[in-house]
């Protein structure tokens, strides 16, 4: 079931905001292709966020940030504006490009979410910019007796998991894109699933699929995990077996299959198109 396991790397992003980036690098994203990158930020220490992110440019995939605590602005060079609170989701769809900034809207407490980037295809990279904010209670969301929770931000799921029943009345999860079927679901486990079962997760057949811990105190299977680490799913499995106790982030999604060229910011599929990607920004062309 677990293929690899990889601790995400402490780093600095932005204007030197503190984070761990999970998922990164040609041969990883290779191997969960359509995704290119998995970062998580979690302080309440002002000086590790407050710099945020200042404006930058982005072409040829989209961004979808998950914020847990805190607050986090957005502003685009298309007139996009959107406060992302606790529980709150982002997509952004670069596409052709755009620039945006993303600063954190508090001068104390905790700051914490993610950020993932999904490739686009090559007859997509060129479209127009989207962007959508996703408020937290548009979410499907299931719940044990025990404090336990599943919040489904994209794909769909069983309203019935053993012990965790759907809560809410609408489905699928609102952050539906049609050319890689994401799915990604954040949830914890509040209890010891050892004593009354584990949860099992269906994982979509076809799809290259990942899984973070946030904390210590899960396990896949009889295998535990430390926290801050990504366990990356064999192509072969079709049922994620989950027990322990801690929050996690669930991913998967169907590859593209194209090749993938990164220049920072920029992801295309040569690099002639990452030179015009360059020249567009410094034009002022992208976005």
């Amino acid at each position: 079931m677990i293929e690899q396991v990889i601790q995400g790397v402490p780093s600095t992003d932005g204007a030197g905001v503190k984070l761990l980036r999970v998922l990164h690098g040609p041969q990883m994203q290779r191997r969960l292709d359509p995704w290119l990158m998995l970062d998580y930020f979690s302080s309440d220490v002002p000086d590790d966020y407050l710099a945020g992110f200042p404006d930058h440019p982005h072409r040829g995939f989209e961004t979808i940030t998950i914020m847990l605590e805190g607050r986090m602005l957005h502003r685009d060079s298309r007139g996009n504006e959107g406060l992302l609170q606790a529980g709150d989701v982002q997509w952004m769809s670069a596409a052709r490009g755009i620039v945006h900034s993303e600063m954190p809207q508090q001068a104390h407490g905790r700051l914490a979410g993610f950020q993932l980037w999904l490739n686009l295809p090559a007859s997509h990279k060129m479209r127009d910019p989207q962007w959508r904010d996703i408020n937290a209670s548009l979410m499907p969301r299931w719940e044990d007796d025990n404090g336990g929770f599943l919040r489904l931000i994209a794909g769909n799921l069983p309203t019935q998991l053993g012990e965790f029943s759907c809560v809410t009345a609408h489905l699928p999860g609102p952050l539906e894109q049609k050319l890689s079927d994401p799915v990604i679901i954040h949830g914890e486990l509040s209890v010891n699933q050892q004593t009354s079962g584990s949860l099992e997760l269906p994982v979509s057949k076809g799809h290259n699929a990942f899984i973070y811990m946030i904390k210590d105190g899960l396990m896949i299977g009889e295998q535990a995990l430390p926290g801050s680490s990504m366990a990356v799913l064999s192509p072969q499995t079709d049922c994620l077996d989950l027990r322990g106790k801690g929050a996690f982030l669930y991913v998967s999604a169907k590859p593209i299959g194209e090749p993938i060229a990164q220049m920072g910011p920029f992801v295309m599929n040569t690099r002639q198109e990452l030179m015009q990607a360059v020249e567009d920004y410094q034009s002022g062309r992208l976005g």
